[in-house]
């Protein structure tokens, strides 16, 4: 049986992973997800992390910062 991104169950074929959906949208199965951890505080202030930085930089700066990051994955190989 394949597995979700976070590791739960899922039937491999797509009508049987429509009625499991369909199934947890009326309430007769569990969502089964399992708990990675994280504080969801601490998730939701990591998503706009990035967005306040991305504010906070200039065109220039972040320009800058996209080139490294493209030579730094076209150099690799």
């Amino acid at each position: 049986m394949p597995t979700g991104p976070k590791g739960q169950k899922r039937p491999a074929d797509v009508i049987g992973n429509a009625v499991k959906v369909m199934r947890i949208a009326t309430g007769e199965d569990k969502d089964e997800t399992p708990d990675d951890g994280k504080d969801a505080a601490a998730k939701e202030l990591g998503a706009k992390g990035g967005k306040k930085r991305a504010a906070n930089l200039s065109p220039e700066r972040r320009a800058e910062i996209a080139r490294k990051a493209a030579q730094k994955r076209w150099s690799k190989g």
